[in-house]
């Protein structure tokens, strides 16, 4: 208090004329060092709360920016969880079998007639024997009338086969239709893959089974004079409801059939192969990749990163008023005392 009060006597020179002699009086019992009278330690004193209240002011906006900063990261996140939740992500997985449930197979030959069925094995085929005879007919087939789903006025005739299972022993079904002329100029014979033949057996009702299946599957042709191989694959998708719906997708690939029979003739010969492409069963479902927990563990720790810098930027305020109000007292102490 001295050295300050020196301090101010010095830089009030009136004041320390009115006052001289009861200065002299309180510090005539005093004998104070003259480094104690310089201005060196006010200075410092100065100095040190100087910087204390400069860092202050800069923690309490790097913590403001923090706060900002949580404020944006709670505002991304809400609108990111929005947009996963709209925007569900297709997933795909795959399952791997050794057998397949059988499909059914069913053909709208019109006027061609079936010649021969078998299952073969390893992707032997046998050469054909007798062509345009006909053969064994090895697979368990269902012949069905059903009226046509979209006009409901025509009869369709259907030829319904049972497909491959066994996918490790690469089975596979071959058939061998005939046509006996035809006012056609291209010849083709139609048919639609469905998901399981058993089904197809066991329902009561197989027309109105096989007008759902029209109706859900799409078809395809084959045609005369070639034979065409079918690798046949499975996706299974679920849908939001919980319900599942199957399709099939096909490789195709078709080889010229070169007819060795010594007369000419006006018929046609079809040949078909089906057989799965691979063992696994393409699954395909939409899933939504945010996961509320992950969302709130991440907003309580913004919140909680807000509320601490809250509180330290209510402490660094209160302390910053509290020693203004310490200098302030100070300096109204040192005023009483000139």
């Amino acid at each position: 208090q001295l050295s300050e009060d020196v301090e101010r006597a010095s830089e009030n020179p009136t004041e320390e004329r009115g006052g001289e002699m009861e200065v002299h009086e309180e510090t005539s019992s005093v004998i104070l060092p003259d480094s104690e009278l310089g201005t060196t330690a006010p200075s410092l004193r100065f100095s040190k709360t100087c910087l204390k209240n400069v860092f202050s002011v800069i923690l309490l906006f790097i913590y403001l920016l923090l706060m900002a900063v949580a404020v944006f990261l709670v505002y991304q996140t809400i609108s990111d969880f929005r947009e996963k939740l709209n925007h569900p992500v297709m997933s795909v997985s795959y399952k791997e079998v050794s057998l397949y449930d059988a499909p059914g197979i069913a053909f709208y030959p019109g006027k061609a007639r079936l010649l021969s069925c078998k299952h073969h094995y390893y992707d032997h085929i046998p050469p054909l024997i007798n062509p345009g005879q006909p053969g064994d007919i090895e697979c368990t087939t269902q012949r069905i009338n059903y009226t046509d789903p979209f006009t409901n006025q025509t009869m369709k005739y259907a030829l319904v086969v049972q497909g491959p299972r066994d996918v490790k022993k690469k089975e596979l079904v071959f058939l061998q239709f005939h046509l006996n002329g035809t006012d056609q100029d291209f010849n083709a014979i139609d048919y639609l893959l469905f998901s399981s033949f058993q089904e197809f057996i066991n329902s009561p009702e197989k027309a109105e089974f096989m007008k759902d299946c029209e109706s859900s599957y799409s078809s395809w042709k084959f045609s005369g004079g070639f034979r065409t191989w079918v690798k046949m694959s499975l996706v299974k998708t679920k849908e939001e409801d919980g319900s599942e719906t199957v399709e099939f997708k096909q490789e195709t690939s078709v080889v010229n059939y070169i007819d060795q029979r010594t007369k000419t003739r006006s018929d046609q010969l079809f040949f078909v192969v089906f057989e799965w492409k691979d063992p696994f069963i393409q699954t395909v479902q939409d899933i939504i990749t945010a996961n509320p927990w992950n969302m709130i563990a991440l907003l309580c720790g913004i919140f909680l990163a807000l509320f601490k810098a809250a509180d330290f930027a209510k402490l660094s305020v209160k302390w910053m008023i509290k020693i203004r109000k310490r200098h302030l007292k100070r300096s109204q102490a040192m005023n009483h005392i000139n």
